[in-house]
């Protein structure tokens, strides 16, 4: 399968015994891996045949200090402005690959080999890149197209049950944002389902991914219906990085308070966010932490969507279909005082 993104491209690649980096990608031009410790030990005969630079893992090397270390890599492996930079792992290695690409000698190419169902769906695709400010998630980013994406199921293998978890997660926001058909099969199905059977995997994958290509498509830079992506992060990323969640179980608990927040706004029923609440435990996500409401609320009134006293906020108008709607930080506020203290 092959779908176009500005000047992207798209690729599908779902079952090969021994994963390589197609020749027509790397052929003519210095190639250069990043990845992180962990995936460079599971993975060394991918890494065998590049030069590649190797970084810690985690969430807490989303930094600028990381992006200087590695442009000096660069430097050092005279990769010149036709070089690819290929991100190989999870959202954090694809989120770093990609802003690396786009400031790098004012712009490189790059490509992303997603190890996780959670990039494999979400993360690395779109052209977003981001890293970390301190307390303030993805402050410093760009949009840079990947060339590439190439997706094989059997990175998925080595996963633990909580990466499973995350990546269902980003799963369910499609489902609930776009597709009453994918909340039924989510209904009817779980994890381990999913897990053991390669092409029901394949299929929501494939959903998901089409779903947010069709989104991007139709608003490259974020100024309308991509916003919709977003269901769930506001919040959540506040919860992320005060309370050390990882992004999935942020995710969660941001979607449960955003159709909380739906029902007291637009008439979104209780009973479906129940059903959601319902999903996202049967898919071993959390629905529910606690928290300071004015901590919270400080952290969003600096979110990247805040529209001087408002934020664009992501409501459920019923099960499937999501609107992007005006919410005020003092409105805001105000919610998460009320639902914290229930």
């Amino acid at each position: 399968m092959k779908s176009q993104v500005s000047s992207g491209e798209y690729v599908t690649l779902f079952h090969q015994d021994n994963f390589h980096i197609p020749d027509i990608y790397t052929q003519n031009r210095k190639v250069v891996l990043l990845t992180d410790e962990y995936i460079a030990g599971l993975y060394p005969a991918i890494l065998r045949n590049y030069p590649t630079i190797t970084i810690p893992s985690g969430e807490a090397h989303k930094t600028l200090e990381s992006i200087a270390w590695i442009i000096s890599e660069l430097v050092a492996l005279e990769a010149d402005r036709n070089c690819l930079l290929i991100g190989l792992g999870g959202g954090v290695i694809t989120d770093i690959a990609g802003l690396v690409a786009s400031i790098y000698m004012r712009g490189i190419a790059v490509g992303y080999i997603p190890t996780t169902l959670l990039a494999m769906v979400d993360a690395a695709i779109g052209g977003k890149t981001g890293i970390n400010l301190g307390v303030h998630k993805n402050m410093i980013g760009t949009f840079r197209q990947p060339e590439f994406i190439l997706q094989d199921i059997h990175f998925l293998h080595t996963l633990s049950t909580h990466e499973w978890s995350n990546g269902f997660s980003e799963i369910i926001k499609y489902a609930f944002l776009f597709d009453e058909n994918l909340i039924s099969e989510l209904e009817i199905h779980t994890l381990e389902y999913y897990r053991t059977n390669s092409d029901a995997l394949i299929k929501v994958i494939d959903t998901c991914a089409n779903w947010k290509l069709k989104t991007v498509t139709e608003d490259t830079l974020e100024k309308g219906n991509r916003k919709l992506l977003n269901f769930g992060h506001t919040i959540g990323h506040a919860l992320e990085t005060l309370y050390k969640l990882s992004h999935g179980e942020a995710v969660s608990i941001g979607m449960v308070l955003a159709s909380r927040l739906s029902e007291k706004l637009i008439g979104f029923t209780y009973k479906d966010t129940e059903h959601l609440i319902h999903i996202l435990s049967r898919y071993g996500l959390p629905v529910q932490t606690p928290f300071d409401a004015h901590l919270v609320a400080s952290l969003i009134h600096s979110d990247k969507k805040r529209n001087n006293t408002h934020i664009d906020f992501i409501l459920l108008k019923k099960p499937g279909e999501g609107i992007i709607h005006p919410v005020s930080l003092e409105e805001l506020t105000q919610f998460l005082t009320e639902i914290r203290n229930c």
